[in-house]
């Protein structure tokens, strides 16, 4: 691994033991962000999804000073760079599940992504939903597998929907629509993103209008745009929806990204 790349767990550079449990098995969670000069956007945002997950999946948190800690060792020296924050035991196997206990935490630090291209996407809606869809959780099957398909029929990237035809959220990231001067975020089981909760608290801060509402595939036609937001890319303008075109234009970009760069950085 380069000098520009990590990968710790508990603190210590990651051991085979870990590394072939890793590899068979996939039961875990983690939340990524970006690191700039020591500090988070949305930092809290992003510990108590830990703190969420570790009870949910394994029945015991990790103290928030502990995860800190990690964070800082795993970041060094380093002003900017990328971590991504897992949660996962070697107790837990498919014949042995039921082990409890405060899960370990391996933290990958590595060169920060290029925002997705500031050209809209094309998306194409797919029949999906995430297993257990408000944890971030390691298997990823589904997300990868969606993707290969979308770019393979010719698309950028997939956007889901439910058996009824509800949108919910794309692969990597959340969506909203946008009619008129008020952005629409899609009702639905979804993992509800750092970047989504920031941008949602800053457009209320601004008074500007926000709302959440099941958005329906068949209904897209009623918007006059729309947008994809994560941490690695706070807004991109959506192009397209299957066949329905969208003015990328329409979209606040200049206000979502000001709302995004206005977040405090949290010290690590």
């Amino acid at each position: 691994m380069g000098a520009d790349r990590k990968l710790l767990v508990d603190g210590e550079p990651v051991s085979e033991g870990d590394l072939t449990y890793l590899a068979l098995a996939n039961y875990g969670a983690y939340t990524s962000f970006r690191v700039e000069q020591g500090g988070v956007r949305g930092l809290d945002l992003h510990l108590a999804r830990l703190e969420a997950s570790a009870l949910e999946l394994f029945g015991e948190a990790v103290a928030e000073a502990r995860l800190r800690e990690l964070m800082r060792s795993a970041v060094g020296g380093q002003g900017d760079c990328w971590l991504r924050v897992s949660l996962f035991s070697p107790e837990v196997w498919p014949r042995t599940p039921g082990w409890t206990g405060r899960p370990k935490v391996m933290i990958g630090a590595f060169p920060s992504p290029p925002p997705l291209a500031e050209v809209g996407l094309r998306l194409q809606v797919q029949t999906y939903a995430r297993e257990l869809a408000h944890v971030k959780h390691t298997a990823n099957f589904g997300l990868i597998r969606a993707r290969r398909l979308a770019r393979a029929a010719g698309f950028d990237d997939a956007l889901f929907a439910d058996h009824d035809g509800r949108i919910s959220e794309g692969s990597l990231w959340n969506i909203g629509f946008v009619r008129g001067d008020a952005v629409i975020w899609p009702e639905a089981p979804m993992l509800t993103g750092v970047t989504l909760t920031l941008l949602q608290r800053g457009l209320e801060a601004r008074s500007a209008p926000s709302r959440t509402e099941p958005v329906r595939w068949k209904d897209l036609s009623r918007f006059d745009g729309a947008f994809i937001c994560n941490s690695a890319t706070p807004a991109c303008p959506v192009a397209s929806i299957d066949a329905l075109a969208f003015d990328p234009g329409a979209a606040p970009l200049e206000l979502l990204r000001a709302i995004w760069a206005s977040q405090p950085c949290q010290p690590i």
